[in-house]
């Protein structure tokens, strides 16, 4: 068994999933589809808390027509920064996030919607803390441990 140098002595590398059962299954990297349906579910999320707390519904046809222009931006951002190769990365993740927000902008204001500038912002902020934030948290909490210096 291979053995890491710790605080308290030699631990074995896998004590991890001695004590939790699955663990490293639980922390695999994503997939690149899995990666894409989480960043589509943000998207979603976004759409539909905002129309929540604008008071314009959560009917499919609406969240449809409001998401639309984002979720293609999505599609965009995914090409332009080839997430599916690495869709855990937070630099990927700002690529796709950039592409998101300004496609989306630039379809939501093409098809006549309005885009005032506390949207484009309260936009700009939510989805980079949704695209970027949880491959950050994926990061960090997939980190290998750093071996003690002697």
């Amino acid at each position: 068994m291979p053995m890491r140098e710790g605080g308290c002595g030699a631990v074995p590398s896998d004590a991890r999933a001695a004590v939790r059962p699955g663990y490293h299954r639980l922390v695999q990297l994503p997939s690149p589809a899995r990666a894409l349906l989480v960043d589509a579910g943000c998207v979603v999320a976004f759409v539909a808390l905002g129309r929540r707390s604008h008071a314009e519904g959560l009917d499919p046809a609406g969240l449809a027509a409001t998401a639309g222009p984002f979720l293609l931006g999505l599609g965009a951002g995914w090409l332009v920064a080839r997430a599916w190769r690495r869709p855990d990365s937070p630099i990927v993740g700002t690529a796709v996030w950039a592409v998101t927000v300004g496609v989306g902008l630039a379809v939501r204001w093409a098809a006549g919607g309005g885009v005032p500038l506390s949207f484009a912002i309260v936009t700009g902020v939510v989805l980079g803390a949704l695209l970027i934030g949880w491959r950050a948290a994926v990061v960090v909490t997939t980190r290998h441990p750093r071996k003690a210096q002697a």
